[in-house]
């Protein structure tokens, strides 16, 4: 995790860059006496992503509360700071932690497990995201995990999306289905069949086999999209 200190008190500063090179996962990517360089190195093309900043308030030029209100993309933040009153105010910014000088080390490590908390969190968000899509039926918009889907099939200018219960019809192409559908969990198997790779029971000559409610169904295995299937799959062979 890439962190920068912001913090006109170089005495206070040097106590968190040191706990930085103490603790496992943090990297310090710099220091800055003035938060107008701080925001300059932020704002730059060519630096590293920061994902944390420890941040003092009252600094000479541009303080705690006006870096973070310059910023447009803020990364996680640690407030450090000498002044208790200012804690409200920085909450307004979503910080993740207030730490009032002189910072010890056991408050710092908890202000860290609030860090990774959030990043967890963050995580986890993105992870449920990227595993799902929403449809539009009618009025509604419907939740369907990528694991509720059996395969796309594309019926002139609709497709219609079959799950082991359901099926709905889309006034969609193919093509936009296959952009937006990951290929490690969808492979295309025929000009008009988009199949789950994991709901694929057997695959046998130029045919595959999907089990539904109702019982198997056989899908067709186009011959030119027959080697991009099999080079999906994980083959046992000798």
């Amino acid at each position: 995790m890439n962190c920068i200190v912001v913090d006109d008190d170089r005495f206070s500063a040097k106590i968190i860059e040191d706990f930085v090179q103490r603790t496992n996962r943090l990297r310090l990517s710099g220091s800055f006496s003035s938060a107008i360089d701080a925001v300059n190195m932020l704002n730059s093309r060519d630096s590293e992503t920061v994902d944390l900043i420890f941040l003092d308030i009252e600094m000479p030029e541009m303080s705690g509360i006006d870096f973070l209100k310059s910023l447009n993309d803020v990364p996680q933040v640690i407030i450090c700071s000498s002044e208790e009153k200012y804690a409200l105010e920085s909450y307004e910014y979503d910080v993740t932690d207030y730490l009032l000088k002189p910072v010890q080390y056991g408050r710092f490590i908890k202000a860290l497990g609030k860090v990774r908390e959030r990043i967890e969190k963050k995580q986890n968000s993105q992870k449920q995201q990227n595993n799902e899509i929403f449809i539009r039926n009618n009025s509604s918009l419907i939740r369907l995990k990528y694991d509720d889907i059996l395969w796309f099939e594309a019926l002139e200018n609709y497709v219609v999306i079959n799950t082991f219960n359901e099926k709905y019809t889309l006034h969609l192409t193919m093509k936009s289905i296959e952009d937006k559908m990951p290929s490690n969990y969808f492979v295309k198997v025929h000009r008009s069949f988009l199949v789950n790779l994991s709901k694929i029971k057997i695959i046998e000559g130029g045919n595959l086999i999907v089990a539904t409610k109702t019982g198997d169904t056989s899908i067709s295995i186009a011959k030119g999209y027959r080697n991009n299937l099999l080079n999906h799959i994980n083959l046992l062979t000798k």
